[in-house]
């Protein structure tokens, strides 16, 4: 009975480490003081401000915008080195190709964000791209990070796949690029979905490597935040935090839902499959 007491009051003290400052930040995005950390009542005049405040709506734009691309180019780059470590189990270079796909979770970010840097100097001076640093570098490296998440994400759905299911519907003429879409990528839907959206966080939170690669006119959220928290916290701060931590808590929940649903339904899939399997076997 003492253990049990003890786990929950580890849980809710690690549920308040993790939410209680968000609430706060939320709570004071409503105060009516200039001064962040002084109370002044409630009031929505910071959201409003927000409409004047050009600068910090465009950051927030061009990081969604980044996040966006990012999720994308990081889902499908992550996706074929995953496929390529698990499906594919000999070739020349294996281990030093899944060394360099790990390499981005292991390695600093100012190094990585140095060495793309210098990378753009040089490809600019050798061959005139990129022209200029801006938000396309910024996908670009981002994308070389968030890339790694999502190869380790899907690789273990991967080892895990029963690979008899892609099996029996090739034995029913399905061809493999038909199984491929259709049943494998189904399969592994709730790992690609963990893979974008982890992308999608790790490219809207990043400011090491934003700060190396970006150009004039192309500062991100944190970068913004970054700058104006050095001069002490706007109630503006706030009020976009909070309006992007709503915007995210509705998206994952959302996710979680639609996945959810997706994963009953391939059980059910899967299920059927396995019996029109066990049925040919028996004949």
């Amino acid at each position: 009975m003492k253990q049990h007491n003890f786990s929950r009051i580890m849980l809710w003290a690690g549920l308040a480490f993790i939410y209680l400052p968000m609430v706060i930040m939320v709570i004071y995005s409503f105060n009516a003081s200039k001064l962040v950390t002084v109370w002044g009542g409630w009031s929505l005049k910071w959201y409003f401000g927000l409409l004047k405040n050009t600068q910090l709506i465009n950051s927030v734009l061009r990081s969604l915008e980044i996040a966006c691309y990012t999720a994308i180019a990081a889902v499908a780059l992550g996706t074929l080195a995953a496929f390529v470590l698990t499906r594919v189990p000999r070739f020349r270079g294996r281990t030093l190709f899944g060394g360099m796909v790990t390499a981005p979770l292991v390695m600093p970010e100012v190094i990585t964000g140095l060495s793309l840097l210098l990378l753009f100097v040089a490809m600019a001076q050798l061959v005139g791209w990129p022209a200029e640093r801006g938000m396309l570098t910024i996908w670009i490296a981002h994308t070389t990070f968030c890339s790694a998440y999502v190869a380790i994400v899907v690789s273990a759905r991967l080892r895990e796949l029963d690979l008899s299911i892609e099996e029996a519907a090739m034995d029913l003429g399905a061809r493999p690029w038909k199984v491929f879409f259709l049943i494998t990528i189904p399969m592994i839907a709730p790992s690609l979905a963990a893979g974008g959206m982890m992308s999608f966080a790790l490219s809207l939170d990043d400011l090491v490597l934003a700060s190396f690669v970006a150009g004039p006119g192309s500062t991100t959220l944190p970068m913004e935040v970054f700058s104006a928290v050095r001069l002490g916290v706007k109630p503006e701060i706030n009020a976009i935090a909070s309006l992007i931590l709503l915007s995210v808590s509705l998206f994952t929940f959302f996710s979680w839902y639609f996945m959810a649903r997706a994963e009953k339904r391939r059980k059910a899939e899967i299920a059927h499959m396995q019996q029109m399997q066990s049925v040919l076997d028996s004949h």
